[in-house]
């Protein structure tokens, strides 16, 4: 039996990026806001301090930083005719765990998604007909666009302290910077990282070719900064690690350093850690969030009222404390109806690994989200027609690290071990690059979330079922993009080049991105999406939920700008409409 405790005004479950930008906003405004929290507190100072925060072993190998299976795992399969088996080691991806969530290892890539990304299906089928999409293609329009996205996609960039380039001020399109993206309202607040010979090297190559290279958004910052919440950040030291890791310099952007600080001062406020949410209450006419039920690292049991429920923890993981309280209709994969599970959508990566005999690039000196790329093949920025695919991603140089456990790189045709494998390490280590494109992932009938029939929790609750596979278009995609990279890297003059493009079935088992999406996506239908522009559940509206589960399909960026600018979209609703008058924000 779970004891009561005294209700919040507020109760968020995961304290995340998203998590902590709802508590701090919540705050500012004077309610009370408890935050519940699975893994770990983090702190900065003490948790990842320069001494011993660059342990590739302890991070990069053994995921210090991640869930552990024993906690917690998901069951994979590739199609509803497989049998799904759990995951006991993770893989293709990475699950966060503890205050400040993916936001402590991320590698601080800050893309705006393109204005054609928030209405997919609207412009892919204007230019090319119905009939061009895959029949089993369910990508969708968001519900909301670009224009209304712009200042709060500003608002996550100032918090950050972001270093870019702009390409798009006010419309008017601005040297050295993406030509493609939308237009900003202002500059970012730093200037571009600087760049290292390879990235250099790289776009030099691609101007060649008429392509408009430009450096690559990020939030390792490139001079010290102090944001608008009155919080310091240094510059970055190029040390090499940041995806996997915490940054112990205070130069890359994360809760721990751009929000916490502030918010753990407020009196109004209260983190619960190691504390995990195990349903999300109802009252009787399960139309409105009563609170939530926890359980304490010492297995008690703990109801916590509140008069709104935010749901920030990680996409699956959203997904699944849907399914268990009983929130929405889940998705079924032989009807095609229901949401919840619904449009689930991941990354598709490649690259071109190349081999030079007369340069020497030092891909160690690195930060998460330094190079240089170009945006020609993303989205719908050129015509698709002639190639039998939509999507695309960037292509880029970004030279994120080359820490020396898990960066081996040699020429085909080396062994595998021995005195021959080490000679091949040691004469290509300074002289190899990988760069790489980031494909779009859109959303298919038979890729979605469900609650697994066999395996179960520590809890005894049904694990999260992920059913997923790469479909033609996305192969086509990703070789074409491949190509192209391919080309550009061919001009800086290698001894070889091996393209790796995306191919065959998805395997859980090499790390690709830990961009999952979708399962309790947006939308303007009820029947086809589980949240409403706001991010508000249509069910329940004391609910809103939050990250890249929001997402009809993923485009071909990293997701944390976009899932950031959405939480404030969201909470800027919040504040003018719903504590005013609480109920739906949009009818149905």
């Amino acid at each position: 039996m779970a004891t009561k405790l005294p209700a919040t005004d507020v109760v968020v479950i995961g304290l995340g990026w998203t998590g902590s930008i709802v508590a701090e906003s919540m705050t500012a405004a004077g309610l009370n806001v408890v935050a519940i929290e699975r893994g770990p507190w983090r702190d900065t100072a003490t948790d990842f301090p320069p001494s011993y925060s660059p342990d590739e072993l302890r991070y990069a190998v053994r995921l210090d930083l991640f869930v552990r299976t024993a906690q917690t795992t998901l069951t994979f399969r590739n199609n509803p005719r497989q049998t799904a088996l759990p995951v006991r080691e993770w893989g293709a991806f990475l699950l966060p765990n503890g205050v400040g969530g993916a936001g402590v290892h991320w590698n601080a890539e800050t893309w705006r998604f393109l204005p054609s990304d928030f209405v997919l299906k609207t412009q892919l089928t204007q230019r090319y007909g119905a009939k061009f999409l895959p029949p089993d293609m369910t990508i969708q329009d968001y519900g909301v666009t670009y224009d209304e996205l712009e200042p709060y996609y500003d608002k996550f960039e100032y918090l950050c302290g972001t270093s870019g380039t702009a390409g798009n001020l006010r419309g008017q399109k601005q040297p050295f910077g993406n030509p493609f993206e939308g237009p900003r309202s202002r500059p970012y607040p730093t200037p571009a990282q600087k760049q290292p010979y390879g990235p250099v090297l790289w776009a030099e190559a691609a101007k060649e070719m008429g392509y408009s290279p430009f450096p690559q958004p990020s939030g390792n910052l490139s001079q010290g900064y102090t944001n608008p919440l009155g919080v310091t950040l240094g510059p970055c030291t190029f040390c090499g690690f940041c995806e996997r890791f915490g940054c112990g310099n205070y130069s890359k952007a994360s809760p721990q350093i751009t929000i916490l600080p502030v918010l753990m001062r407020r009196a109004n406020f209260e983190a619960r850690t190691e504390c995990e949410v195990t349903k999300i209450n109802l009252d009787n006419t399960g139309k409105r969030a009563t609170g939530v039920t926890y359980t304490d690292s010492q297995g008690r049991e703990w109801e916590q009222p509140a008069e709104i429920v935010f749901l920030c923890a990680f996409q699956m993981f959203n997904v699944q404390l849907l399914l268990l309280s009983g929130i929405g209709q889940p998705y079924d994969v032989n009807t095609g109806e229901g949401v919840i599970g619904r449009n689930f959508s991941y990354q598709v990566t490649s690259s071109a690994q190349a081999f030079f005999d007369n340069k020497i690039f030092n891909t160690f000196i690195a930060s998460g989200s330094i190079g240089m790329c170009i945006d020609e093949f993303n989205g719908d920025n050129f015509d698709h027609a002639p190639y039998g695919f939509v999507g695309g991603g960037y292509i880029g140089m970004v030279q994120t690290n080359a820490r020396p456990i898990e960066t081996t790189p040699v020429p085909p045709g080396t062994p595998k071990w021995g005195a021959a494998w080490k000679k091949a390490v040691r004469d290509n280590y300074l002289s190899t690059i990988l760069p790489a494109t980031h494909g779009s992932c859109y959303s298919y009938r038979d890729c979605y979330l469900d609650l697994d029939p066999t395996y179960k929790d520590r809890f005894g609750r049904p694990l999260m079922r992920l059913t997923f596979d790469f479909h033609e278009n996305e192969l086509k995609m990703s070789q074409f993009l491949t190509d192209r990279l391919a080309e550009i890297v061919q001009k800086m003059g290698p001894r070889q080049i091996v393209k790796l493009p995306r191919t065959g079935h998805c395997s859980i088992v090499p790390y690709q991105t830990t961009h999952t999406c979708g399962g309790a996506i947006m939308g303007i239908d009820p029947k086809t999406s589980a949240l409403n522009r706001y991010l508000q559940s249509w069910d329940v509206h004391n609910l809103f939920v939050t990250g890249a589960t929001n997402f009809p399909q993923n485009a071909g960026y990293n997701p944390t700008d976009t899932v950031a600018a959405l939480t404030y979209w969201m909470l800027d609703a919040v504040h003018k409409q719903y504590l005013k008058n609480p109920g739906p924000l949009v009818h149905a």
